[in-house]
C-alpha cells in the first residue's frame, strides 16, 4: 500500500484520484466490521484466518492489473474486496490473542503481534529497494508488488499449520442481542480512537506521495526509508511492556505521542523550508515519528480491552477496526477535496497534528477513569 500510490502516480493518476480509490478499501472494512464483530462472538476464529490468507493476496493481484490497465470500476471493486478480506485478520487477531494467551502475558502477546507487522514492513521495504537497484528497468513497481503479493500466499501455509487447539468462550446470549453489550463504556473507549483515526487518515496513507512529490523520493528510496523506520519501530515496540511497567499508562502514552506530534509538525514544515537539508530533516522527523507513534498502539489496545471488559472485547475489536476504516474513508475523501482545491501538504499534516493532540487528551481522560475504576475495584 505504501508504494502503490507512487505506482498509481506514475501510471497517470493524480493524488486526489488515488485518494478516491483508496477510500473504497476503507469502505469495505467499515461495512463489514460490525457484522463480523457479531459473527465471531462464541465462534472459532481460525476459519476467518484461512479465508483472509488466500483472498487478501488474490485481491492484491487484481488491484495491480486494474491500475496497470486503468480499469476504474475494477480498481474500486478490488480495493473494496481487499478491505473486506483484510478485515478478517485485522479484527480477529486481538480477540484470538486475548482468548488463547495467558492473562499475565497479554501485553507481551499484543506487542509481538504489532511487531510481526513491523518485520513484514522491514522485509518488504528492503525487498523493494533491493530489486529496484538490481535492475530498475525489469523490476518496476508493478512487478515488485506482484512478487510481494505472491509471497503473501505463504501466510496460508503458516495459518493452516497452527495445530494449537483454539479456546472458544461459551456464548451466553444470542449474537444479535445488542443489549448484551455495555454501549456507554464501548463508545467512551472509542472516542479517542475516532479522533486520532480521522487525523491519521489524512496523513499515513499519503506519506509516500508527500515524499515523492515534495522531496523527489522514488518508490525504492521511500521503501528503504520506510523499512528503516519500521526496523526502529520493531526495536522500540518490543520494549513497550517494560516502558508500561516503569511509567504506567498515564505517562507512557501521552509522552510518546506528544513527541511524535512535534515530529509530524516539523515534517510538515519541510514542504515550505526552501533549503537543501529540508529532505534530510523530513526523513529524520519521519524516523522519529514512526516509532513513537507506534509505541502507543499495544498500550492503548491493552488499556481499551481491559477498560471495556471481557464480554465487550470482540465487539470493541470490530468497532475499533470500523472506526479506523470509517475515519480513513472520510479522511481520504477530505484529502481528495483539499488537494483538488490546491491545499498544500503542510496544512493537511497540521490538521492531523491538531486532531492527534485532541485525541491524546481524550486518552489521558480515559486512563484517569480506568485508574479510578481499578482503585474502586470496579
Amino acid at each position: 500500500m505504501a508504494i502503490m500510490l507512487i505506482y498509481m502516480e506514475k501510471v497517470g493518476y493524480q493524488d486526489h484520484e488515488s485518494a478516491s480509490f483508496v477510500s473504497f478499501r476503507f469502505l469495505g472494512v467499515l461495512l463489514f466490521a460490525f457484522p463480523l464483530g457479531l459473527i465471531i462472538k462464541g465462534r472459532k476464529l481460525k476459519p476467518i484466518f484461512y479465508l483472509s490468507s488466500i483472498l487478501t493476496p488474490s485481491a492484491a493481484f487484481v488491484i495491480l492489473e486494474a491500475i496497470d490497465h486503468q480499469i476504474d470500476w475494477l480498481l474500486y471493486t478490488s480495493l473494496f474486496l481487499w478491505g473486506i478480506s483484510f478485515t478478517g485478520i485485522q479484527i480477529s487477531a486481538l480477540p484470538y490473542i486475548l482468548r488463547n494467551a495467558k492473562p499475565a502475558t497479554h501485553t507481551e502477546a499484543i506487542t509481538l503481534s504489532y511487531s510481526t507487522w513491523s518485520v513484514a514492513g522491514i522485509v518488504s521495504g528492503t525487498l523493494i529497494f533491493g530489486l529496484k537497484n538490481i535492475n530498475p528497468d525489469l523490476f518496476d513497481e508493478k512487478l515488485i508488488l506482484q512478487i510481494i503479493s505472491g509471497l503473501s500466499f505463504l501466510c496460508a501455509v503458516t495459518i493452516f499449520n497452527i495445530k494449537k487447539e483454539e479456546i472458544v468462550p461459551p456464548i451466553v446470549k444470542k449474537r444479535t442481542n445488542l443489549n448484551e453489550f455495555d454501549w456507554y463504556i464501548i463508545i467512551k473507549a472509542l472516542v479517542p480512537t475516532l479522533i486520532i483515526a480521522v487525523g491519521a487518515g489524512l496523513t499515513i496513507p499519503f506519506i509516500g506521495l508527500f515524499f515523492f512529490k515534495i522531496h523527489g523520493l522514488d518508490s525504492d528510496q521511500f521503501a528503504i526509508l520506510s523499512a528503516l523506520a519500521t526496523a526502529i519501530v520493531f526495536g522500540v515496540v518490543l520494549f513497550v511492556p517494560i516502558i508500561k511497567e516503569k511509567l504506567g499508562y498515564k505517562k507512557a502514552i501521552p509522552l510518546t505521542q506528544i513527541v511524535a506530534i512535534a515530529s509530524l509538525i516539523t515534517l510538515a514544515f519541510t514542504e515550505i523550508i526552501d533549503t537543501w537539508f529540508a529532505v534530510y530533516l523530513a526523513m529524520a522527523m519521519y524516523l522519529v515519528r514512526q516509532p513513537l507513534m507506534n509505541m502507543a498502539g499495544p498500550m492503548t489496545s491493552d488499556l481499551v480491552m481491559k477498560y471495556v471488559g471481557e464480554k465487550n472485547q470482540e465487539m470493541m475489536s470490530a468497532l475499533t477496526a470500523a472506526v479506523w476504516s470509517g475515519s480513513w474513508f472520510i479522511s481520504s475523501i477530505i484529502f481528495q477535496i483539499l488537494r483538488q482545491f490546491g491545499l498544500q501538504y503542510v496544512y493537511v499534516f497540521l490538521i492531523t497534528a491538531g486532531l492527534y493532540l485532541f485525541g491524546v487528551l481524550m486518552y489521558y481522560i480515559l486512563i484517569l477513569d480506568y485508574e479510578k475504576k481499578i482503585k474502586n475495584s470496579l
